[in-house]
């Protein structure tokens, strides 16, 4: 690898113009990691069929070919960062699975990059790309495989029926997956599971907007006038599970402390109108709004942001109200920990100390963002931290490492666990390719190989 660029492939587990952070995050990654010409990069997301569009984008939205949605997630990102790096797009088949409520990868999506580019993999949330994989190994197409972990499977699981059983098994298996795929894990924080040859590094940056929000607001408190003309908001998609079950109830705990506050909540979501419902019964002064981009002008003038959401790995709400100078109201959780740093946030252990520090946030004004926690919010110091932890700097060789010396007929540990882990991912692959195991654990019927229909719309040949 000495001498020669790198190339960098990015497969993920959404896309544009689907709002969720696997579309957004890894396609920032890309561009971020295309900009200094260090890296060839090619950011593979998933390519559904019509039928599926339309359950999973937004206002019915439809694309004809994966060359218009290309189309798309280019100009989206160029409205955000301006003049675009280098990078290509490229599509693998995938279906939503409406139990999940998530895209599944159909076949062997590691074919969609060629052996001759095959340098450095990142899979953006490594398990859900892998639990039903089956064809070539990522570590032996690859020779270095770096998941990014970003979904918290357990917490989500654990709030279903039977749920502790299934997050107990579904533990083992992402442990059991990730182990065999990748040779290093990062966690966006301690909120995730432990998995093997993880380590813990916010990886993630706010869209540029929201910096320049953050500026202009900056300013305005540094020449005492008044940045921020409303109070508290909350944003996020309105499915319980998102921090509405606890924002509710600490309301309603608190409706004589809280007397002063006016709280209005936007999202959209399958549990909008038990939200709303809820609301109502419980005579909270809360307007419930459809969800809207963070970057919009609407928000500009809060001044505080409440999220008691513990379901996230980082949330990128809390991250772009700081970015955009206000006060964070937040748990003291795991998923928090990188906000700790900042001064605007103000994190509680207790039902007396959200009430404390939200009417404190109410009476003041924020401190304003100094440059370097500015920075750090950023996709180029998340992209610096991303190099840094996944060990992928552009002067380092990522080939095959030399064999260790070993004595005459003596089998050295690093071998036999490496025996071992073949073994491991052959059974998986051995498994993974039976269609009654798959669904069992499931997939969706039929996804060991693309349709007819999806090799056509990509433009591949059908395999036999």
């Amino acid at each position: 690898m000495a001498g020669k660029q790198q190339r960098v492939a990015i497969f993920t587990t959404a896309s544009l113009p689907w709002m969720t952070g696997t579309a957004v995050n890894p396609l920032f990654r890309a561009a971020y990691l295309a900009k200094p010409g260090n890296w060839e990069v090619t950011l593979v997301v998933p390519w559904l069929s019509k039928a599926d569009q339309i359950l999973v984008y937004p206002n019915k939205m439809k694309f004809g070919s994966p060359a218009e949605q290309e189309a798309y997630v280019r100009r989206w990102l160029e409205e955000r960062i301006g003049v675009l790096p280098r990078f290509d797009i490229k599509f693998y088949p995938g279906k939503f699975s409406t139990e999940k409520r998530s895209i599944l990868p159909v076949g062997d999506i590691s074919e969609t990059i060629s052996d001759d580019k095959a340098d450095i993999a990142v899979l953006e949330e490594p398990e859900h790309l892998t639990w039903y994989h089956h064809g070539r190994r990522w570590k032996t197409k690859f020779q270095k495989v770096i998941g990014v972990v970003h979904t918290n499977y357990l917490e989500y699981v654990k709030r279903e029926k039977n749920g502790y059983i299934s997050a107990f098994i579904l533990k083992h298996i992402n442990s059991w997956v990730t182990d065999i795929y990748c040779h290093k894990v990062i966690r966006l924080s301690a909120a995730t599971q432990d998995v093997p040859r993880s380590v813990i590094c916010n990886v993630h940056g706010v869209n540029p907007k929201f910096i320049e929000i953050g500026k202009l607001k900056h300013q305005q408190l540094c020449q005492k006038e008044q940045a921020f003309f409303k109070g508290a908001y909350y944003i996020g998609k309105m499915v319980w599970s998102k921090g509405y079950t606890e924002l509710l109830q600490l309301l309603h705990n608190h409706q004589t402390e809280l007397s002063g506050l006016k709280m209005e909540l936007y999202g959209s979501g399958e549990d909008s109108d038990e939200v709303k419902a809820s609301a109502e019964r419980l005579s909270l002064d809360i307007r419930v709004y459809p969800g809207r981009d963070h970057g919009d002008s609407i928000f500009h003038d809060y001044k505080v942001f409440i999220n008691p959401s513990t379901t996230d790995v980082v949330c990128t709400t809390t991250a772009e109200a700081l970015a955009m100078g206000k006060i964070v109201i937040c748990a003291n959780h795991p998923s928090n920990e990188f906000f700790k740093r900042f001064p605007n946030c103000h994190m509680y252990n207790t039902e007396r100390e959200f009430v404390r520090l939200t009417m404190k946030a109410l009476s003041q004004e924020p401190i304003p963002l100094s440059d370097e926690l500015r920075h750090e919010l950023s996709w180029e110091a998340a992209t610096e931290r991303f190099v840094s932890v996944a060990d992928i700097a552009p002067t380092k060789s990522v080939g095959q490492q030399a064999p260790t010396s070993q004595h005459f007929m003596r089998i050295s540990p690093e071998e036999l666990q490496k025996n071992m882990e073949e073994a491991s991912a052959f059974f998986h692959n051995t498994i993974s390719g039976f269609e009654a195991a798959r669904c069992v654990f499931g997939a969706i019927p039929n996804t060991l190989q693309p349709d007819e229909q999806q090799c056509k719309e990509l433009g591949w040949n059908l395999r036999g």
